[in-house]
C-alpha cells in the first residue's frame, strides 16, 4: 500500500517560488503520492498555529516554507518540531550564507522579488509587447523586437514568446506558412535581431493539430491535418531556416520551460558576438 503525504507549502509572499520548488522537487521521486495545502501571505504566529493545528487530521504531514522574517521562520520550525512534523526552510540557510559571501545583511522583506522597481516595469512592457506581437501581428514593429520566434502551426510559439516576456524579452512569434511568410525586413537585416526557429517531428505535429481540431469539433479532413503536407510544411520551415542561417530548437520532446531556455541561450549567443 502506498503511503499517502499532505504537503503544506508555507510563504510569507505569493508562493510562486516554493510552488516551482516543490513542483522540482517531486519531479524526482516516480512513486509519491501527496495532497498539497498552500498557504501565501502567512506572516503571522496566529496564523502558523492555525495551520500547524490542521495538520492534526491529515497523513504524514509535511511542511516546506519561504518565509524571511527569521524569527517567525524559527517560530514555524520549533512549533513544527513539537507536533513531530517534519518541517523544512527553503530559502533560509540559503540567505544565511549569501550574507556571509557579501558580507551584508538581508533585507528580510516579504515580497522582496515583487518590488516595483525598473525591472518590474520593464518585464511588463515585455509582456504588454509581446501580447501584441502575437502571430504575426504587428510586424512592422519586429525590429523593437528583442527575439523572434518562427515556426509552423502548432510549435509552441505563443506559449514559449509569453514565457520569453515573464523573463523581460520582447517576443514576436510568427507562423511560418511558406518563405513569403518572413516580412522583408527580415529578409533584408536576417542578422540584425535574434531570429529562433522552432521545429517539431510531424508525427508529433499532426497529433497535436488533430487533439486541437476534436478539440473545436472540427471533423473534416483538410490540408491542417494531412500528414503529407505537414510534413513538406516541417522541411520547407528548415531550409527557410537554413537559408537565412537562423537557429533551430526541436521542440518535440520539450516543455516550453525547456525551449525557452534554449532560445535565451541562443539570445544570450547572439547578443555577445554582436
Amino acid at each position: 500500500m502506498k503511503i499517502s503525504h499532505d504537503i503544506y507549502l508555507i510563504s510569507d509572499s505569493t508562493g510562486d517560488t516554493l510552488d516551482r520548488i516543490f513542483l522540482a522537487l517531486k519531479a524526482q521521486f516516480e512513486n509519491f503520492e501527496y495532497k498539497v495545502h498552500q498557504y501565501s501571505f502567512t506572516r503571522t504566529q496566529n496564523q502558523i498555529t492555525k495551520i500547524l493545528e490542521q495538520t492534526k487530521s491529515n497523513n504524514n504531514p509535511i511542511i516546506l516554507y519561504t518565509i524571511v522574517d527569521n524569527k517567525l521562520a524559527k517560530y514555524l520550525a520549533a512549533e513544527s518540531k513539537k507536533k513531530n512534523v517534519p518541517c523544512f526552510g527553503v530559502l533560509g540557510d540559503l540567505i544565511l550564507n549569501f550574507s556571509k559571501l557579501l558580507n551584508q545583511k538581508a533585507l528580510h522583506i516579504p515580497s522582496g522579488q515583487h518590488i516595483l522597481n525598473e525591472e518590474y516595469y520593464d518585464r511588463i512592457e515585455a509582456i504588454q509587447f509581446t501580447m501584441n506581437h502575437d502571430d504575426g501581428n504587428m510586424v512592422k514593429e519586429i525590429n523593437k523586437s528583442d527575439i523572434i520566434l518562427m515556426g509552423v502551426s502548432r510549435t509552441s510559439k505563443t506559449p514559449t514568446s509569453i514565457y520569453l516576456a515573464n523573463k523581460g524579452l520582447k517576443t514576436t512569434n510568427i507562423p511560418l506558412v511558406n518563405e513569403d511568410s518572413v516580412p522583408q525586413y527580415l529578409r533584408k537585416n536576417p542578422k540584425e535581431i535574434c531570429v529562433v526557429g522552432l521545429t517539431s517531428e510531424p508525427k508529433r505535429l499532426y497529433d497535436i493539430r488533430k487533439n486541437r481540431m476534436s478539440s473545436i469539433k472540427e471533423n473534416e479532413k483538410t490540408d491542417y491535418t494531412n500528414f503529407e503536407k505537414i510534413k513538406r510544411e516541417v522541411e520547407n520551415a528548415k531550409k527557410t531556416f537554413k537559408k537565412y542561417n537562423w537557429p533551430i530548437v526541436d521542440v518535440t520532446r520539450k516543455s516550453v520551460e525547456e525551449t525557452a531556455a534554449s532560445v535565451i541561450k541562443i539570445y544570450e549567443i547572439t547578443k555577445k558576438n554582436a
